[in-house]
């Protein structure tokens, strides 16, 4: 679906429009992570919460401006509901955010806050889709995929060029799944610059499209997701996604929900980030032993998303 042209391409083309988030290395914590050199890339820290804003403008900024000319509508568990109104605003038009019932309330007002007119359809990102692309067909609003989008893949495939960039000697990255966007395109970039790179995804043991249909050699779509972790719930991949997945990313891991909740409440009260719970999916697979690490690598997490709902846990 995409190469390295692409992503490089990408790079270029929004980075006016995006933040230079810091990649830091963990050190001075009471209870560490793991015995390896642990580097956490603060995508929490970009333009709208999440590194969504990457893909989202990157295709805002592939369209010619009439494109858009009738506002913008997508489908998200909130992060790239939030990119998108986020391009919308740079725009000038308006946007409609679909998002399933078990987005949170947090993410909702957030999206409302920003402008955005949000509908709650379905349980799932599957069914909420369905409800965007069908909006879209009737009003001619451009739709923007979080995931299943060449444009929006190297936007987030920027992530891994930045990640070399800053730290060459990274041996194994994590990188949380929802769709399969984000892998696929960090993927891509990391594997054609450093081959020998081990890449790990992370899923919800209550979501594991990418797993399961790994597992079974083609797309697969699950009969439930009990996941609350909106943000990385998705009950089908995309085809194109899951070719990118099978030959570039070396192993696919599951964490429970209250893994992650835990990884939440590490991260802040130890670094004092404040993530969602797709967010702390790195640090969640390392403490709760699902990633085999050793003293000698150096292993680098990618804190995708912001949240305030660490300070209920």
């Amino acid at each position: 679906m995409i190469d390295l042209d692409d992503i490089r391409a990408a790079a270029r083309r929004i980075a006016l429009h995006i933040r230079d988030t810091p990649t830091v290395e963990v050190t001075h914590v009471s209870g560490p992570a793991t015995p390896a050199r642990l580097l956490l890339k603060l995508e929490n820290l970009q333009v709208s919460g999440s590194f969504k804003a990457r893909g989202a403008m990157n295709k805002l900024l592939s369209l010619p401006a009439d494109a858009v000319a009738r506002g913008i509508v997508t489908a998200s568990g909130g992060n790239h509901g939030l990119a998108v109104v986020h391009a919308a605003q740079h725009a000038g038009v308006a946007a409609t955010v679909f998002v399933p019932e078990s987005s949170t309330e947090e993410k909702r007002e957030k999206l409302r806050l920003r402008g955005a007119r949000v509908e709650v359809v379905g349980k799932i990102w599957n069914e909420a889709n369905v409800a965007a692309l069908s909006l879209a067909e009737t009003t001619g609003a451009a739709y923007f995929h979080p995931f299943a989008d060449p444009y929006v893949m190297a936007g987030q495939g920027t992530i891994g060029l930045a990640l070399l960039e800053v730290a060459p000697e990274l041996d194994t990255v994590l990188v949380a799944i929802g769709g399969g966007g984000l892998i696929s395109g960090m993927a891509v970039a990391l594997k054609a610059l450093k081959p020998s790179i081990r890449i790990i995804g992370i899923e919800p043991v209550g979501s594991p499209t990418l797993k399961a249909s790994i597992d079974a050699g083609h797309v697969v779509r699950l009969p439930s997701v009990t996941s609350k972790v909106a943000t990385m719930s998705c009950g089908e991949t995309d085809p194109g996604v899951f070719g990118v997945v099978r030959d570039h990313v070396d192993e696919l891991v599951l964490v429970t929900d209250e893994d992650m909740e835990s990884a939440a409440k590490w991260l802040w009260f130890e670094l004092g980030i404040a993530a969602d719970l797709s967010g702390a999916a790195s640090i969640a697979a390392l403490r709760s032993g699902k990633i085999a690490v050793s003293r000698g690598n150096v292993v680098g997490g990618l804190v995708c998303g912001a949240g305030l709902d660490v300070a209920k846990l």
